[in-house]
């Protein structure tokens, strides 16, 4: 019987100590130091017997090493293979958190059921029955799904020997526990050793394995921060459980840009992809409204046509309000400075409320204008013309600043049908054939009086 020791590590950081303190030295959180026992005993394969023909692992020049055999897998979901860079990857490790209901589950076990692969979904949360009647609703014929409710790795990787899966998908990391750590599912030692075993097994056999992880009320994946770092790609299953639309996104990728996302729908059928988001980001009603205006920007590759909401109202109380709901507040109040110093407005003694449709959040600078064209909409009273959208920065002198990529945002506003799209003055636009009406502006002055005269 090997020795059972004791160890103290950090439930924020994964940091290890030899015995208690009350605050971590790496992370510098207070009281998140906890005892784990750690049992060291001789560690084997993830295979049970160990094959004589195993090969041994030799260095090998660059050039001759062949990847054409190693194509990416097809996921069958257009938006996952956008955001992972075309399909999963051989071998791969791929992790995916999200808060609970989310959809993360529902997302794996629609991938698992239309895969044209033999996939092993692994559920350490729900039953068997459970899971079924999940997946009457996605997909009730799927042929090459099977599934497996154990949380036990050993037991795991025997049923992985026997079945020889193309893709494993765990849910969760947090449940899963080996024989070789004595504590607890979910602790800090067991994550880490279940997560070396699965990569392990992963480059052994070039066998994809996607993770679903648990975040902690800071919105960040629960267990160690190295478990990140073990890991091949981080997507993240972001969105509001009030509304449909979910937005999944990467924040790690060996194999791709983290720049994309993609963007689902919940529906009782499962989750549906939307395949051109600005006609969901953009409302249908028909009405000259106040206090809107449509924006050109960019999410990685792909060109979104947004909606910008603004409310200026005079102030019921002493101090005004200043709220943003998916835009930056301290970039709003800067708008409101330079609409103030630069243009004459003033909203000193204003309300201002911003919102952008669709609970998505946005940090491009491009829709500063959008920002800029509701907000005096709003305090003015006067609607922006439909079939106009915007795509410049603001300076903080006033001036109208040029954007990158903004052909691709010219092209996206004329496939949708807008006449006009105002843009910096200092733009280089590479032709002047597009059907859509071009506006350049140079100074804050120029959008006032272009808008409303």
């Amino acid at each position: 019987m090997a020795k059972t020791k004791t160890t103290f590590f950090c439930q924020n950081c994964g940091a290890q100590f030899a015995k208690w303190q009350g605050q971590c030295t790496s992370c510098k959180e207070w009281n998140t130091i906890a005892e784990e026992v750690v049992q060291k005993a001789e560690k084997s394969s993830w295979k049970t017997e160990v094959p004589s023909s195993k090969r041994v692992a030799k260095p090998q020049r660059i050039r001759e090493i062949d990847t054409t055999k190693d194509a990416r897998l097809n996921t069958q979901n257009e938006e996952l293979n956008r955001v992972l860079g075309g399909g999963l990857v051989p071998g791969s490790l791929t992790l995916l958190g999200g808060e609970p209901g989310i959809g993360k589950s529902t997302l794996m076990l629609q991938i698992a059921l239309t895969l044209p692969y033999k996939t092993l979904y692994v559920s350490g949360e729900e039953s068997a029955q459970q899971i079924k009647m999940r997946a009457e609703r996605i997909n009730p014929n799927a042929d090459n799904c099977l599934i497996l409710t154990e949380t036990k790795t050993q037991n795991i990787f025997k049923q992985i020997e026997e079945v020889e899966p193309d893709i494993v998908i765990i849910d969760s990391i947090q449940t899963l526990h080996s024989d070789y750590i004595e504590s607890g599912a979910g602790s800090i030692s067991q994550i880490r050793e279940t997560t070396t075993e699965l990569i392990k097994f992963a480059k052994e056999t070039a066998t994809p394995v996607i993770l679903i992880g648990h975040i902690t009320k800071d919105g960040n994946i629960a267990g160690p921060k190295i478990l990140e770092h073990m890991v091949d790609t981080v997507l993240q299953f972001e969105g509001d459980r009030n509304h449909v639309y979910r937005i999944l996104r990467a924040h790690k990728n060996r194999f791709g840009s983290t720049n994309e996302l993609g963007i689902y729908e919940m529906q009782g059928s499962g989750l549906r992809e939307v395949s051109n988001p600005s006609e969901i980001l953009i409302s249908k009603n028909d009405e000259d409204l106040s206090g809107t205006a449509i924006a050109a920007t960019l999410e990685g590759m792909r060109p979104l046509m947004i909606e910008i909401q603004a409310l200026v109202s005079t102030a019921v109380y002493g101090t005004p309000q200043r709220s943003a709901t998916g835009y930056n507040a301290k970039r709003l109040n800067m708008i409101l400075a330079v609409l103030e110093k630069r243009a004459g407005f003033r909203l000193g003694a204003k309300d201002v409320f911003l919102n952008i449709t669709g609970g998505i959040s946005v940090d491009d600078t491009a829709i500063d204008l959008a920002v800029v064209a509701a907000i005096l909409s709003s305090n003015e009273d006067i609607s922006v013309a439909k079939d106009i959208c915007f795509a410049a920065e603001v300076g903080l002198a006033g001036e109208i600043r040029p954007v990158t990529r903004v052909e691709q945002r010219i092209l996206e506003a004329e496939k949708l049908g807008f006449g006009t799209i105002m843009i910096s003055k200092y733009c280089k636009v590479p032709k002047n054939n597009y059907g859509i009406n071009i506006i350049r502006v140079a100074k804050m002055n120029d959008v006032v009086e272009w808008l409303f005269g």
